[in-house]
């Protein structure tokens, strides 16, 4: 990819960096909502899942009607698709996309929170050339969407993986391949005149995966080991994301294009992968996500864009199984198809987990989860249905005859049921959510024989056995065409020896 082409633009000097030093706060996490599997739970069920874990970002890779439909008046915001074989049409005929805003968009928003509509994924991977599409197709999506009043309010924009670079390596050093050169500028052109951002999809497995002998599994993994100087800059970096983050800052800068928003639209580690792919577990994958939402989460930005917010979905929800290619390709979920969690993940970005036993290392202090006065009795009843199943809550106590049975009121069995998964998941505020049936207390809801836990403690009584951990409480949701990362670690490599 690299041993011929011409970067668009010359190195940036080191005062360039000045441009960069930009306070920002409100970093979010989303998720993205893969569906190339046969075994995946409906749309329905997933969205439930979705708000049970608190999750306000999704992103889905079209615009199918069922999953519309499940997240209306749900509160989840929606980032939806145009896939790469439907660009032809939208960018030759205004009509065309006015027909699929009129289809795809109009008869389900409001209700359906749709912020950000991509048009073409990763088309410089394509196996079709169709790059030569993608612009006049945002331009007559973003048209179709003036002409209702609502291009302010959904934005327009394209994902790209990171070989759209020529170089990355050194971050300073990032340029975008000049091959791309016909369609990038008119592009970045559109997102600057539509305050849209900047899509990239992110992986630092890839470049640990395919240069394993010449990268730190722990740089990959932001457990930082040692460090890496750009010799341009002097810049420290201690993980690759950031350094691939300011390699398409930079790149951007040497176009001029400062100030555009920079925003990670998949994110994220395999599971489980083939014998050559040691690497892909669900330890590191815990790993992995676990510091990223981090680091999102607390705002720390880049070395170039210290304090900058990235937003960044993961991917992904499910594992996929129809997924061509290696083991991981099928592998990048978060939960299984029954929705039970694949690793344990602290979503709150405070917290640390423990990769042996996957469970979040933070303490109730002495505080319980209960039923919310104010949460409807449908509310409760998905909420009790879905701990006592999915969330893997032991609800045997609650049963007749047991000691929590009585009083026999939807409001006190979901007590029960809610606090067992609280406490078992990290007691944090996360896990007391449930779609906001949930609310955090002081006062121990204990009474005669029936004791609610603290810490992950034995709930119920002592005839009862201890309750069954679930993988997790807290994890969310990565789909991906052929991503080309090789040559950032090949020129990465060269530096570091």
């Amino acid at each position: 990819m690299m041993a011929n082409g011409i970067g668009l633009f010359p190195l940036i000097p080191l005062f360039a960096i000045s441009f960069f030093v930009e306070l920002c706060s409100g970093g979010k996490v989303g998720v993205c909502y893969g569906r190339n599997a046969d075994d995946l739970p409906t749309p329905d069920k997933v969205a439930q899942l979705i708000q049970l874990h608190s999750i306000k970002y999704v992103r889905i890779y079209d615009a199918n009607i069922q999953v519309l439909k499940a997240f209306a008046n749900t509160g989840v915001e929606l980032m939806i698709g145009i896939p790469n074989s439907d660009l032809l049409a939208i960018s030759q005929y205004q009509s065309n996309a006015d027909t699929w805003l009129k289809t795809n968009i109009l008869p389900y928003y409001p209700a359906t929170i749709i912020t950000y509509i991509t048009v073409g994924a990763e088309i410089t991977e394509s196996p079709v050339n169709v790059s030569s599409l993608v612009v006049p197709a945002m331009t007559n999506v973003n048209t179709a969407l003036k002409k209702v009043g609502l291009h302010k309010r959904i934005k327009v924009s394209s994902t790209h993986s990171l070989g759209v670079l020529f170089r990355s390596f050194p971050p300073s050093a990032g340029a975008f391949d000049s091959k791309f050169a016909f369609f990038l500028k008119p592009m970045l052109e559109f997102l600057v005149e539509n305050q849209s951002p900047f899509m990239i999809d992110l992986y630092p497995y890839y470049a640990y995966r395919d240069s394993s002998e010449n990268v730190s599994l722990d740089y990959a993994l932001f457990n930082p080991t040692s460090d890496v100087i750009d010799p341009n800059t002097g810049l420290v970096y201690t993980n690759m994301f950031d350094a691939q983050m300011d390699a398409i800052y930079f790149a951007l800068m040497a176009l001029n294009f400062r100030t555009l928003k920079v925003m990670v639209t998949e994110s994220g580690w395999p599971n489980k992968g083939s014998a050559k792919e040691a690497a892909a577990t669900s330890d590191n994958a815990q790993s992995y996500d676990t510091n990223l939402i981090r680091h999102v989460i607390n705002d720390t930005g880049t070395p170039a864009k210290p304090g900058e917010e990235i937003d960044v979905y993961i991917f992904s929800l499910f594992n996929e199984n129809k997924k061509p290619g290696l083991e991981s390709e099928r592998n990048w979920g978060l939960f299984y198809p029954d929705q039970t969690s694949i690793f344990s993940l602290d979503w709150t970005g405070k917290g640390s987990v423990d990769v042996v036993t996957g469970a979040n290392i933070t303490g109730s202090n002495g505080t319980w989860c209960v039923a919310s006065s104010n949460a409807s009795e449908q509310d409760l009843k998905n909420a009790l249905d879905w701990a006592c199943g999915p969330g893997n809550v032991d609800c045997s106590a609650i049963q007749p005859s047991q000691p929590c049975f009585q009083p026999d009121s939807l409001t006190s069995h979901a007590s029960y049921a809610f606090n067992s998964y609280y406490q078992q998941n990290g007691a944090t505020d996360i896990a007391c959510s449930f779609g906001g049936a949930g609310i955090k207390t002081t006062k121990d809801p204990s009474y005669d024989k029936c004791n609610y836990a603290t810490s992950g403690k034995f709930n119920g009584t002592n005839s009862t056995g201890p309750i069954s951990i679930p993988s997790t409480v807290q994890s969310f949701a990565p789909t991906f065409t052929n991503r080309l990362s090789v040559f950032f670690f090949v020129s990465i490599a060269s530096y570091i020896l």
